[in-house]
């Protein structure tokens, strides 16, 4: 039975704590053994938390755990309760193009994706995930 175990990174609304979730995200997967998962977990992580801090004005968070089924859960939090926009296939986004590809890089490289309400300190809002196996 693998390991489990979750943590929650707590970051306010600044794209700098993009770079922050990335490197707080590498450090527990190399601890835990899941060094497989680092360029991954890094990218989808960097996608999630920067749609949170892009389009909301509230704080977000980035939630990291593995399940007793061995799956690396990454999930980013923010203020925004409403649906994220549908992700566009890497195609439709312009190679040159910055924005509109991160929840369709999430599909792509991602076992499974979604989104769920979700509410913290008293904040509505929504928690969009993806799950990678860890085996």
């Amino acid at each position: 039975m693998p390991e489990t175990w979750d943590y929650t990174l707590y970051i306010p609304n600044d794209l700098r704590a993009v770079t922050v979730c990335r490197r707080t995200l590498r450090l527990i997967l190399t601890l835990h053994g899941l060094t497989g998962l680092l360029d991954t977990a890094e990218l989808l992580a960097a996608e999630l938390v920067s749609n949170a801090v892009r389009h909301t004005k509230g704080p977000a968070a980035l939630r990291v755990r593995r399940t007793a089924q061995g799956v690396v859960w990454i999930g980013a939090w923010d203020t925004d309760p409403g649906p994220p926009e549908p992700p566009r296939p890497i195609e439709a986004a312009g190679e040159l193009e910055e924005a509109g590809r991160g929840l369709g890089l999430v599909v792509t490289c991602a076992n499974h994706w979604g989104w769920q309400p979700s509410a913290r300190f008293g904040n509505r809002g929504k928690y969009v995930w993806c799950e990678l196996a860890a085996a």
